[in-house]
This record gives C-alpha cells, structure tokens and sequence, in this order.
C-alpha cells in the first residue's frame, strides 16, 4: 500500500494512492485523526481493515503534504552510514568520529517542526548558516513499538517507508560540535510522497539516488549500509521506547557538497530532487 497525506479543498486527509500512482482514494477517518496524518492508520496495525469513502481524485489535483506532518516526537538519524560517504567526510570536521562496523552507529535528531511536504520550499537560513546541503535518505516508519528490540526481530517493526532529505547546516554543525541545531531548522525535513507498506519494499534492497538542479550527486544501495535496518532498530530501542509513527532516517549516501572539492553548498533556486526505487520522489526548491 502507498499512503499519502494530502489537501484537498482546504482540508487535510490521508489516502490509499492507486496502484498506477495517478490517483488517491480518501480513507474513513476522523476529522481529528486526519489531522495527525498517517499516524492513525499506523497505530492501527493493519490499514487494510480501514475503509475508504468518497470517489478517487487524481493525484494532480491534490498537495501532498508529509506523510507524517507533524511527527509525534523528534525523528531519529543516523550519520555517515555508507562506506563511501563515512569516507568523503574523513577530512572534515568528522575526522575524528570513525564509523565501522564494530563500532557504534552515530544517532542524532530533528525536531518534529521541521517537516515539510515533498514539494514544499526550503528556507535557506539567511543570516545564520552559509553551509547548507543535502542528504538522500530512505527512511523507516515503526508500525509495532517495542523497547530493547533484538536484531532478529526488527524487521517485524517495520510499517513501511517514506523518503527525507536531511538538509543540514553545516556551518552550524561544525560550531555546536554537535548535530541537532544543525538539522532542525524550519523546513529542514521535507518527507514523503507517501508511506509504502513493508509488505511492498525489501527497504534493505533499494536504491536511493540524488540530484541538485538535474546533476545526479547521489547513488547507492541501501545494501552499501555500514548498520543495516535491523541494527539501527536494534540501537535506536535499547533502553528507548518505540512507538508507531516513529521515524528512523538511516544514512545519507556519498556525494554531498560537503564532500565535493572544493565544497558546493545549496543557495537559492537550486532544486534538490530524491528518488528512492520503489518508493517514489520528492522534489524541493531551496529559497
């Protein structure tokens, strides 16, 4: 299934997107569960049982917002999480931060607040950082909470997935020494199209790709994973509890401006475009 959030006629609903992607049918939900998005279709466990009502629009008349608009808490990250990328940073502020796999995975968040929708602007921080860049990312939703998850039983967490792009203010990274402020400006979490059941993505063997202004930056597996999906759940709930809704972004692949030389930072106008095999794309303008 492929679950979108959408306006239609000024009102907010959650819908099952066509098999086709051309056209979205509402789900039976409250007023004030629509509200929430996805969320209450997450927390019932199986969206197969919630009825649809109303015709079927067309994707083209509707706005896609988040999937998950305003997330119930901050949405956990995972930092230089691919082989390639962990290498193009070594000379960077990360130099020494190394990342393998008998180490730990690097966790860090933002906050809900900085969501957007998968076509919304960026507000580029004018004043406060001059270093912004861009993060490919697949992403997975928790449909079953739980605490101190084992590795082998991870997968059975899993909902689905959606797409964000971690737009990051480097410069500020690089001040505080440390991620948050750096990652939760306004709009610096644009999400979507829409959710895809784990029953129809293997998230474990896809391919995420990334584009500024129509150059491709980004490309790679999600099997070029240096913690794989298993393990980063396995991390994120030990001692932690999971909810439904919760929001894991596993790791940007190489390519970033950071990493080019010299660096290329985002400035107004650019448009930042990321597409995940399977799942979909989504498509920002940077102002």
């Amino acid at each position: 299934m492929r679950i979108a959030t959408f306006q239609l006629k000024g009102r907010r609903l959650v819908g099952l997107v066509s098999a086709d992607g051309q056209s979205i049918t509402p789900f039976d939900l409250a007023p004030e569960q629509m509200q929430r998005g996805a969320q209450a279709l997450i927390e019932a466990g199986d969206p197969k049982k919630i009825p649809l009502q109303g015709a079927s629009v067309a994707i083209g008349s509707v706005k896609l917002e988040a999937p998950l608009p305003v997330p119930r808490r901050n949405v956990f990250c995972v930092g230089r999480n691919y082989h390639a990328h962990a290498k193009e940073l070594q000379a960077s502020v990360f130099k020494n931060n190394t990342a393998n796999p008998e180490s730990w995975p690097i966790v860090f968040t933002k906050v809900p607040e900085s969501v957007v929708g998968p076509h919304d602007d960026v507000v580029l921080p004018v004043g406060v950082s001059e270093q912004i860049d861009y993060e490919s990312e697949l992403t997975i939703v928790i449909g079953k909470g739980g605490r101190n998850i084992s590795r082998a039983d991870a997968m059975q967490h899993v909902f689905g997935y959606t797409i964000i792009n971690d737009v990051t203010a480097r410069d500020v990274q690089m001040r505080h020494q440390q991620w948050d402020l750096g990652k939760s400006f306004d709009t610096f979490c644009p999400m979507g199209p829409w959710i895809v059941t784990a029953d129809e993505l293997d998230g474990n063997n896809t391919r995420v790709r990334g584009w500024v202004n129509g150059e491709l930056r980004q490309d790679a597996q999600t099997t070029d994973l240096i913690f794989d999906l298993p393990t980063l759940i396995e991390t994120c709930s030990r001692g932690i509890t999971l909810y439904p809704g919760d929001l894991i972004a596993t790791g940007s692949p190489a390519g970033v401006g950071m990493g080019m030389n010299p660096p290329q930072y985002l400035k107004a106008g650019d448009v930042v475009r990321v597409e995940i095999d399977g799942l979909g794309v989504i498509e920002n303008r940077f102002v």
